[in-house]
């Protein structure tokens, strides 16, 4: 099994890195490459919905990106532990009818040794807004890496 670094223990340095590549990956909205940071047997709780392995991880992303168009996605660390970490974002997107929606959320990860993410949960909330409220566009950019996001 190949190493996907950084590897836990993680500190403030390497938990930040691994938040942006899991930005990064999310932001690319493949879910064929994303699900490669999840171990085989990987579990989910994301909202309502339960989620067991790579290949219902790639049907969920799929299902999702498809769903929300124009996705755009901003993580923060929040805490991190020897293999956990906790982290806030949002993330903008519109929907079949173009209505715009931004969504808040709050993740708990953990990884096994090989830096895989192992579990996943993640509590997430909706709030319509307009196309002229949006403030994320894209992947982020290089100066904006780092930024905190707002609570509102």
């Amino acid at each position: 099994m190949a190493d996907r670094p950084p590897l836990p223990p993680f500190t403030a340095e390497t938990a930040a890195a691994k938040v942006q590549a899991a930005e990064d990956a999310w932001n690319s909205r493949d879910p064929e490459r994303v699900s490669l940071a999840y171990t085989e047997d990987s579990v989910w709780r994301n909202r309502d919905r339960f989620v067991s392995g790579r290949a219902e991880i790639v049907a969920f992303l799929t299902a999702k990106w498809e769903r929300e168009q124009d996705y755009a996605l901003r993580k923060s660390l929040w805490a991190f532990t020897d293999d956990r970490i906790a982290v806030r974002f949002a993330y903008e997107c519109r929907d079949a009818q173009g209505r715009w929606w931004r969504s808040y959320g709050n993740e708990n990860w953990e990884f096994d040794a090989h830096g895989l993410m192992r579990r996943r949960e993640a509590s997430i909330n909706d709030v319509e807004i307009t196309e002229a409220d949006r403030r994320i566009f894209g992947p982020r950019p290089e100066n904006e890496r780092g930024v905190e996001l707002p609570v509102r």
